[in-house]
Order: C-alpha cells, then structure tokens, then sequence
C-alpha cells in the first residue's frame, strides 16, 4: 500500500491545483480530476445505498465489489497510463446485470426514481454513474483513456437500473410508473 497521510491538509491545494497519482500538478477543476471526483462520489453514493438495512445479500457483495473496482478505477483516472480495469470487469458486470434482469418482467413504461429508501439510492447512484461516464467521455476527448473504463462506466449504470428495479420490488412490490396520460381531459 502507498503512504499512509498522516497529515490531512498540506496546503499544497489553496492555489486552485491538485496533485495526480503521478506527481503532475493540475487544476482541481481540469477534466481528470472531474472524472475521477465524480467516481467518489458515486462510490460515495454507493456507500449509502449498501448502508440501507435489509438489502438482499446478493446485491450487497455485488455493490461491495463494484466499491472495491471504482477505487481500482479511480486510481487508473488519477495515474495517467494506469489500466487496472480490464474486460473481464465488464463481463462480470454483464453477467451480474443478466442474472438480476431475466427474472424481471419486460418494463412496457418508464419507471420514477423512488420505490423506497434503497431503490431510491440505487437510482441516485445510476444518475451519477451516468454523469461519471460523461465527464470520462470529456477526459476521452483530449486525452487517452482505457476504453474498458468507459464500458465499465456504461454498463455500471445499466446495473445500477436493474437493481433500482429489484430493489423497489424487494420493498415495496413494484415500481413506480410513470402516467403520461395524467390530466389529460378528453
């Protein structure tokens, strides 16, 4: 393991820089420290979502992994030149994703965020997820990413759907469905 911080402000950040995993000095707002923030705060959002008692154990060891894999990410982000995330971590998502979807009956309508605590989550966790993609997809654009990242981002937030859906099950029976047909008169 690296060094341990055993000194938590350092004072080398008050003009507006932040250090990579390399060394390099870069603005804290530059598209690489975007990125790899909002991978934090996912697994942040991540970290509340496993703290909602009573979540099945299946999806508690799956987000527990998922936690483990975006430091593992977000170290690549932080290390320009770094690859820690492999196809074989997208796979496994895609596997995960399958075996949560296929018992789910076909979704005809577009669901609300919410279903209960841990639903509500998880669908908090997608959005972010989804956002993450968007600001390593801006990193992409300027400089070079592993790919499998950006597939792993993608399928991550797929997941994060399907277990939204399993979740609201799990509470409350079911989601809730959008009615785009309220207040219409006819």
């Amino acid at each position: 393991m690296g060094n341990r911080l055993s000194k938590i402000y350092t004072r080398t950040g008050d003009d507006g820089t932040t250090g990579l995993g390399d060394g390099t000095r870069v603005p804290k707002d530059s598209a690489r420290v975007e990125a790899y923030g909002t991978m934090d705060e996912l697994n942040s959002v991540i970290g509340v979502l496993l703290a909602v008692p009573g979540l099945p154990e299946p999806v508690t060891a799956l987000l527990t992994e998922v936690q483990h894999e975006l430091f593992d990410l977000s170290a690549e982000l932080c290390i320009p030149g770094l690859a820690t995330i492999t196809a074989a971590h997208v796979t496994r998502l895609e596997t995960a994703l399958d075996e949560f979807n296929d018992p789910l009956p076909p979704l005809k309508e577009f669901i609300l965020p919410g279903g209960g605590p841990a639903a509500a989550a998880c669908h908090l966790a997608r959005t972010v997820a989804r956002r993450g993609e968007r600001r390593v997809w801006t990193l992409a654009r300027t400089e070079k990413v592993n790919p499998e990242v950006l597939q792993y981002l993608n399928r991550l937030s797929d997941l994060l759907f399907v277990l939204a859906r399993v979740l609201a099950r799990h509470e409350r029976g079911g989601e809730v469905l959008w009615r785009h047909e309220r207040g219409k008169r006819g």
